[in-house]
């Protein structure tokens, strides 16, 4: 199997348009879903993003797991207050 991609200091995960950042062992993850794309040259590029802070712990209730949410217009914003957020969470766990 491939090495894990890694953002931060911390695994990235994608499947289609979802991504995960970080761990499932630690208590929130970050969960990002690519919404809209747009055409740059030949590219498919990520124009609507929805971005979570989410708990990981699997006896709490799945609409109850997002702590924070948000809409961005592009994957790097979705993932640099994504990043922000987990750091701060874990930070006060």
């Amino acid at each position: 199997m491939g090495k894990t991609l890694m953002y931060k200091g911390r695994p990235l995960m994608r499947k289609d348009n979802i991504i995960y950042y970080g761990s499932m062992q630690d208590p929130y993850i970050i969960f990002i879903q690519i919404s809209e794309t747009k055409k740059v040259g030949d590219l498919d590029v990520a124009s609507k993003v929805s971005v979570q802070l989410q708990r990981t712990d699997p006896n709490v209730r799945s609409r109850d797991r997002i702590v924070k949410s948000s809409e961005k217009n592009g994957l790097y914003q979705a993932m640099d207050v994504g990043a922000i957020w987990l750091e701060r969470a874990l930070a006060d766990r």
